[in-house]
C-alpha cells in the first residue's frame, strides 16, 4: 500500500490531474452531416476547404475565409470599416441589444455581420460582400444594409462587377421595421446596377433565408449556391403548418432549387474560384 501511494504522489508531481490534457484533443473533426459522421483530420479538413472528403458536405466558414478562397492569392482591401451598429429602438429581449452586439463583436472582431473586400479574382478587379453567421446569425440590419448599398453605389462609379455572399438568418428582428427597410434599399441599389450594365452575382450558402432571400440574394444576374444549403423564406415547419401538407424531400435545399428553376447553379466549394474567374471573364471581357 505504501509503495503504490509513494507511486501515485510521483506521478501527481510530473502531472496533476487537473492539468492532464489529452492530445489528441481537437485535432479531428467530425463530419456534421448525419448520414456521414466521418472522422476527419483537422488539417485534411482545412486543406480540402472544409468540405468532407468522405461525403461532400460543406462545413460553415467565415466571411474571411470566403474572401481570401475567392480573391486571387487571398488579397484584398476592405471597405467601409469605420461604419458600427447603434440600438434605436432600445430593444431588450433576454438581453440588452447592446450587450448582444458587444457579444459578437468580441466574438467575431467584427463591428456588423458583413465585410466588403475589393481584389482581384482572375485578374478582374472585383467587390465581394461576405456575410458573417456567427455574428447574430448574420442577420441583417440596418449596418449589413448600409454596407452593401455603399458597395453596390461604388461598383456604379468604378464600373466594377458585385459579388454578394449570402450567410444569414434573415432580418434583426432587434431592429424591427428599420431592419426590414434594408430589403427595399438594397433592391432599389441593385436596380440601378442594372440600368448601368454592370454584372452582380449571388452566392447563397448554408443557410440562406429570411430578409436576405426574399430581397438580394435572388436578384443576381447570376444565382448560384453551394451543395445542401438551406435556402427559402420561412422555416419548413411553418410552411407545412401554413399549407397543412407535407413537403418534398429535400425542401429548401439548392439541389431541389435548382431542379425547380430557383437557381442558375450548384458549384462545390473546391470549383467556386474557378467558376467565378470564368464568368467574370465571360461579363469582363476587357478587365
Amino acid at each position: 500500500m505504501s509503495w503504490f501511494k509513494r507511486q501515485t504522489d510521483k506521478i501527481g508531481e510530473i502531472a496533476p490531474p487537473e492539468e492532464r490534457t489529452v492530445k489528441t484533443e481537437g485535432i479531428f473533426v467530425k463530419c456534421d452531416n448525419e448520414d456521414c459522421g466521418a472522422t476527419i483530420y483537422r488539417k485534411d479538413l482545412k486543406e480540402n476547404l472544409n468540405v468532407c472528403p468522405t461525403c461532400g458536405y460543406h462545413f460553415r466558414i467565415t466571411a474571411r475565409e470566403r474572401l481570401q478562397l475567392l480573391f486571387d492569392d487571398g488579397k484584398y482591401d476592405e471597405r467601409d470599416t469605420g461604419i458600427a451598429p447603434t440600438n434605436p429602438l432600445e430593444f431588450v429581449d433576454k438581453s440588452p441589444y447592446e450587450v448582444r452586439l458587444k457579444k459578437a463583436q468580441k466574438a467575431t472582431g467584427l463591428l456588423d455581420a458583413l465585410i466588403t473586400g475589393e481584389g482581384r479574382i482572375g485578374g478582374v478587379r472585383t467587390v465581394v460582400c461576405a456575410m458573417e453567421f456567427n455574428f447574430i446569425g448574420g442577420s441583417m440590419g440596418s449596418v449589413v444594409g448600409e454596407k452593401i448599398t455603399l458597395a453596390i453605389e461604388y461598383c456604379i462609379d468604378q464600373r466594377l462587377p458585385l459579388i454578394i455572399v449570402s450567410c444569414s438568418g434573415g432580418a434583426r428582428m432587434q431592429e424591427g421595421a428599420l431592419s426590414l427597410m434594408q430589403m427595399a434599399k438594397i433592391s432599389a441599389a441593385l436596380a440601378r446596377l442594372d440600368d448601368h450594365r454592370l454584372p452582380y452575382f449571388s452566392l447563397m450558402t448554408n443557410p440562406t433565408t429570411g430578409g436576405v432571400t426574399a430581397s438580394y440574394a435572388m436578384l443576381g444576374d447570376l444565382n448560384i449556391a453551394e451543395p445542401g444549403a438551406i435556402i427559402g423564406f420561412a422555416g419548413a415547419r411553418v410552411i407545412e403548418q401554413t399549407i397543412r401538407q407535407k413537403l418534398p424531400k429535400g425542401f429548401q435545399r439548392s439541389e431541389f432549387l435548382l431542379e425547380h428553376g430557383m437557381l442558375d447553379a450548384v458549384v462545390d466549394r473546391r470549383e467556386l474560384k474557378q467558376f467565378f474567374v470564368d464568368a467574370l471573364a465571360f461579363v469582363c471581357p476587357d478587365k
